[in-house]
């Protein structure tokens, strides 16, 4: 990587030297150059050698950087840009910049809310500028999934930068059974995404076990500075190793899972697998597939099954297999009675 950096600040010297025509620019001049370009950049001396140069030269001149730098010899001896007013600095963008530039545009202005992302905004406005100078509008090609006006997201700088600065939170909350929110302190540990809901992770005051709060039930959020932060080891990938979703239960519910999957939805599960813990157990003759997971029995692996209706059924372990049978049978009576108090209306 301090290669790579160091070409480029040599690349920029170049440049700079050779923009300035008022001058003659031998390859000792560059190389002089380039050392202290180097030495400010890095506070030490860095002996830039002939070959470097001449290779960066070389380098400037192909277009295996897009340069295709101009750079002539006149007299045997001094170097300069063939065109005067030629600059690294003004390549025009190709297509496929254009492209890139584009869509990390639109995918860094999703997180135009986070404070981190503040000293971005300016560059993100100048490129969004150069996007539009350098071809005409158009419409993203990456669509990014997202609800603006999902609740709680205005608490989601302030989760941040309260585990940023290991701040504790006294956090007003109601979960959907509750009747009446509750007030506690809080030590958050991290941020979560899943399925287009923002959660947040960590222990309330002078409590053992994790929680996950939904950041669309918080009420109310302030920081207090009168409570110690409690700083634990809090390995994310550790916590979810053995979760799909959020929703961590204990090693009683930790089960291994059998499922059956026809052959028009086994490509999807196979090309996209529920969990790192998925395997192919089985091929069938007629394409269908089974699958073995090693997960927690929770609400969010429930809801993944009976997304795909028939297309998939739970062979192991038995709770699982009847709970979901058990909705299933429920969803379809559902259907049958609105169908019968419908019969014979016209």
């Amino acid at each position: 990587m301090a290669l790579n950096k160091n070409a480029l600040i040599r690349y920029r010297t170049i440049d700079k030297c050779l923009q300035n025509r008022q001058r003659r620019w031998t390859l000792n001049d560059l190389i002089t150059a380039c050392s202290e370009a180097l030495y400010e950049f890095e506070g030490k001396e860095m002996k830039v050698s002939k070959r470097t140069v001449q290779l960066d030269i070389q380098m400037m001149r192909s277009d295996k950087l897009g340069y295709n730098a101009p750079i002539e010899v006149y007299e045997r001896k001094y170097y300069r840009y063939e065109e005067e007013d030629f600059s690294i600095t003004d390549i025009p963008l190709t297509g496929i910049d254009m492209d890139v530039l584009t869509e990390s545009v639109e995918m860094l202005k999703q997180f135009k809310d986070f404070s981190l992302f503040n000293e971005l905004n300016g560059v993100i406005q100048k490129l969004e500028d150069k996007v539009y100078r350098e071809k005409n509008q158009r419409s993203p090609i990456i669509h990014i999934d997202k609800n603006e006006y999902l609740k709680g997201l205005e608490h989601l700088d302030t989760l941040y930068q309260a585990i940023l600065k290991q701040i504790v939170l006294i956090i007003s909350y109601q979960s959907f059974s509750a009747r009446e929110p509750q007030e506690f302190f809080f030590h958050a540990y991290i941020l979560k995404e899943f399925n287009n809901r923002w959660f947040v992770i960590g222990k309330r005051d002078h409590e053992a076990r994790i929680m996950t709060l939904a950041l669309d039930r918080i009420l109310s959020i302030k920081p207090t500075f009168a409570e110690n932060y409690r700083q634990e080891e809090f390995d994310a990938d550790v916590f979810y190793r053995h979760t799909y979703g959020v929703t961590v239960l204990n090693d009683k519910q930790l089960k291994k899972i059998e499922l059956w999957v026809d052959r028009h939805n086994a490509p999807y599960v196979l090309t996209k697998p529920f969990h790192h813990s998925q395997k192919l157990l089985e091929r069938y003759e007629d394409r269908s597939i089974r699958i073995g997971l090693y997960l927690h029995l929770n609400l969010e692996l429930e809801r993944l099954i009976l997304g795909f209706g028939d297309a998939i059924e739970v062979l192991e372990p038995p709770r699982l297999r009847t709970r979901v049978q058990a909705r299933l049978r429920r969803a379809a009576e559902n259907y049958e009675a609105q169908d019968s108090s419908t019969e014979g209306v016209q």
